[in-house]
């Protein structure tokens, strides 16, 4: 295996504390995100409270500034003596703190500070007040006095009288930021507790979640490990249709596929071995008996020659067609793909296996209609495709029957079809391109090649995008079919091609 997976009990903790690390943040985060809007929204509220406060307070201001406006009643009268300026201010000094809010100012008709509990010096400072929405004859204002914003609410002061400083509205006014103070400090206990409640159901959860996650994938990891140790058959148990159970459906379907692949390999070799114990003996025997003269008579000599002649050549033979196979499957055999005659090419093949029909008293037809247009293919691969296909349908059709080849369009594509009788040894048209797979259970050799060229064929064709398959007619013929794409420029390479080795 290329890539091996590995999860211990050290990546168990490592990956349990990354998901506590990471829910630890995300939980912070959120909590700061929640405390953050929550002090937005608590603070616009509490501005509101206050607000409504002071509207209803600056009526209770105005009535106590009034009374301050008179000394004493006059001998004889229900008029007031109006009190100097300086003695109102005092009154009003000492009234102020007694209102609750946190500074009384009054203002004049022009909405000009003429007194300011608070601070000296920022009288003649104008204002500029909004009607309330709530309260009829108040007026609400947010306004910056000295280096302080402050919310505030001012009532205009009924009635004709002589007021000592000429005021015409009481303003009573509350720092914003003793506001904002009182509304972080109600609320920062809660949302501590609050956090830290959430905190510890975040770190259980996540525990919880972690040992959900990490149990499939410790298991995955054992599976690995002893699917690398040789353990093909190894398989997990993970269920679901998440993630963790679509890996541990791709992780079975990978091990599947592994396991197969082993399988093939092992069959492979064996068959290899199988197929080269037969001629490597014959030439040992036969070159054994040539060099120890064992072998008196020259047709003796003569014969032996020969039987290491051929069993040389089927040797290389073998040789030459595993090293092409490996080449198709690793894709490095070279293609030259080109619009090829496929009629023309099936009555060259034809041709060129008559012989060996002949000796077995095999009819051959062939039967390409005109409008069959060239196939996109290489043609010296076709040529080793067709053969192979022809002389397995020669080799293995019974004697004296017929071998018809015909061809016809199929959509996009060109279909060229092998037909002939089974013979005694029906082939498994589902194995017959499997490596080394032959229909006679003795697996002779008598016939010659050694079971790879339908193989090397179907790697050929699947080359050339095209495919290679096998079935049975109603009347029992086998039929190999072979799909090509039809050639899209149309051009016809005329030249013959060069005949190739096949099995």
């Amino acid at each position: 295996m290329g890539r091996r997976v590995s999860v211990g009990a050290d990546g168990k903790l490592t990956l349990r504390l990354r998901l506590v690390a990471a829910a630890a943040g995300i939980v912070a985060v959120s909590l700061l995100l929640g405390g953050a809007l929550t002090w937005v929204m608590v603070r616009d509220l509490e501005f509101e409270s206050v607000q409504d406060q002071l509207d209803r307070q600056v009526t209770v201001a105005a009535t106590v500034v009034r009374t301050q406006e008179c000394v004493t009643p006059q001998t004889g009268t229900t008029l007031c003596r109006p009190a100097t300026p300086s003695d109102f201010t005092n009154r009003l000094n000492l009234d102020a703190p007694r209102l609750g809010s946190g500074r009384l100012l009054l203002l004049d008709s022009e909405r000009t500070i003429v007194y300011d509990s608070g601070q000296a010096g920022i009288e003649g400072t104008q204002l500029s007040l909004t009607p309330s929405k709530r309260f009829a004859g108040v007026f609400e204002a947010r306004t910056s006095l000295g280096d302080q914003s402050f919310l505030a609410a001012a009532i205009k002061l009924p009635g004709k009288r002589v007021d000592p400083l000429g005021a015409t509205y009481v303003m009573i006014a509350q720092p914003e930021a003793f506001v904002a103070t009182a509304a972080a400090g109600d609320l920062a206990s809660r949302l501590l507790e609050a956090g830290g409640v959430a905190l510890v159901v975040a770190m259980l959860l996540v525990l919880l979640v972690s040992r959900s996650v990490t149990r499939p994938l410790t298991q995955l990891g054992s599976a690995a490990e002893d699917i690398a140790a040789g353990n093909y058959s190894r398989r997990v148990d993970i269920d679901g249709q998440d993630e963790l159970g679509m890996l541990g459906s791709a992780f079975n379907r990978m091990a599947e596929a592994v396991e197969r692949a082993r399988k093939v390999q092992r069959d492979f070799l064996a068959n290899v071995s199988h197929e080269l114990k037969t001629p490597l003996t014959s030439l040992i025997g036969f070159s054994q008996a040539l060099v120890d003269g064992s072998l008196l008579s020259e047709t003796e000599r003569t014969r032996a020659a020969a039987i290491v002649h051929e069993e040389s050549e089927r040797v290389l033979r073998m040789a030459q067609e595993l090293l092409d196979l490996a080449r198709v499957e690793a894709g490095t055999i070279s293609m030259h793909i080109t619009s090829v005659d496929l009629g023309g090419q099936l009555e060259q093949e034809l041709e060129m296996i008559r012989p060996r029909a002949g000796a077995r008293r095999l009819s051959l037809k062939l039967n390409v209609p005109d409008d069959i247009p060239p196939v996109a293919a290489d043609p010296e691969r076709l040529h080793q495709v067709l053969d192979n296909l022809l002389d397995n349908a020669v080799k293995y059709a019974p004697e004296g029957s017929t071998v018809n080849a015909t061809a016809r369009l199929s959509g996009g594509s060109v279909e060229t079809v092998m037909a002939n009788p089974a013979g005694v040894h029906r082939p498994d048209p589902d194995r017959m391109f499997d490596r080394f797979y032959r229909a006679d259970p003795s697996r002779s050799a008598a016939a010659g090649g050694v079971g790879l060229g339908l193989s090397i064929s179907r790697e050929l064709v699947a080359a050339m995008k095209g495919r290679l398959w096998a079935d049975f007619d109603d009347s029992g013929n086998l039929r190999v079919h072979l799909m090509l794409p039809a050639s899209r420029d149309g051009k016809v390479r005329t030249e013959p091609a060069a005949p190739a080795a096949v099995a």
